[in-house]
């Protein structure tokens, strides 16, 4: 086994090499700040109808309850902002959905890291993460020093903003730790002010229940009338808090071919958008995050912003 700090390097290395924005690294323990917020979070019934966010409260803190013997957490950032955006006077999808599902994507770079690992440093055992378990992707990347969690509650560098993916490897092999840095939102409050629903209830305190990617792809029923004339046409998703953040005119178009959007997703008007069939459906979303929604959900999204 080399040395801890040459192994560090050895992999912010790779990880640059696979594209990756930035790698941190933090010690795999318990998140003992987290645990309060978070419980009061989920007492508040700040999650609304994502009961999956209740599911599994220990690990969701304690990574070494996830993956047995861990000591690390790798968290690595990767861009996802895009050369091109849609036009003006359309329905409105996140950046983040432009291209190929984010979840494929990096899954295939994290083996690819994984594999690396195991190849130069020796037995090590690890496990990837893409959102697709309880791991509290932000909490890790700021421990790890990527950035800071800002007013939104969206991780936040002062290089690059805020349009990025987060995703972790947890290995249990003994690394150097990066250390956190500090907060730069200072007093500005544009991603408070230009929130059409009032989702961020307070700084750093967003009430998923009442934000706009909460209502059009994770709420399973009707969109509430709460959400009437609020909703600024976005159909899936939402990025009015980091499109007003100052931070991202720091952001630069990303350089990953499998996120570039299919070129009728940048061009559709409205009325194309409302007579969307199931099949030019399936075709600009084929492999895209939309596909969550499925097409009913999206319909029902069109239409709840058509009688706006």
């Amino acid at each position: 086994m080399k040395a801890k700090e040459e192994n560090t390097q050895c992999i912010k290395a790779e990880a640059k090499r696979l594209g990756f924005m930035s790698c941190g690294v933090s010690k795999a323990s318990f998140l003992e700040e987290e645990a309060p917020r978070l419980e009061k979070w989920l007492n508040q019934n700040m999650h609304g109808e994502m009961g999956y966010m209740e599911n599994h409260f220990d690990k969701r803190l304690d990574p070494t309850k996830l993956v047995e013997g861990s000591k690390s957490v790798i968290s690595l950032l990767l861009n996802y902002f895009p050369a091109e955006t849609q036009g003006e006077g359309t329905y409105k999808i996140s950046k983040y959905a432009y291209g190929t599902d984010y979840h494929f994507v990096i899954k295939d770079k994290l083996k690819e890291l994984l594999q690396f690992i195991q190849t130069e440093i020796g037995d090590v055992y690890g496990r990837a993460f893409v959102d697709s378990a309880p791991v509290l992707d932000k909490a890790w990347a700021a421990k790890s020093g990527l950035g800071w969690i800002g007013k939104h509650s969206n991780l936040l560098t002062q290089k690059v903003g805020s349009f990025y993916f987060i995703a972790e490897l947890i290995v249990d092999l003994e690394l150097d730790y990066d250390t956190p840095v500090s907060d730069h939102c200072g007093s500005c409050t544009a991603c408070i002010d230009a929130c059409p629903t009032q989702a961020i209830v307070g700084p750093y305190v967003v009430d998923g229940s009442k934000c706009i990617s909460y209502a059009t792809i994770e709420l399973k029923d009707q969109i509430p009338d709460s959400f009437s004339n609020k909703m600024d046409d976005w159909m899936f998703g939402c990025d009015i808090c980091q499109d007003v953040c100052p931070w991202n005119r720091f952001s630069k178009p990303h350089r990953e071919p499998l996120f570039n959007p299919h070129p009728e997703l940048l061009s559709n008007s409205k009325k194309e958008w409302e007579e969307i069939t199931k099949e030019v459906f399936n075709e600009i979303f084929r492999k895209s995050a939309v596909k969550r929604t499925k097409f009913e959900g999206l319909k029902r999204n069109i239409q709840f912003l058509k009688k706006e």
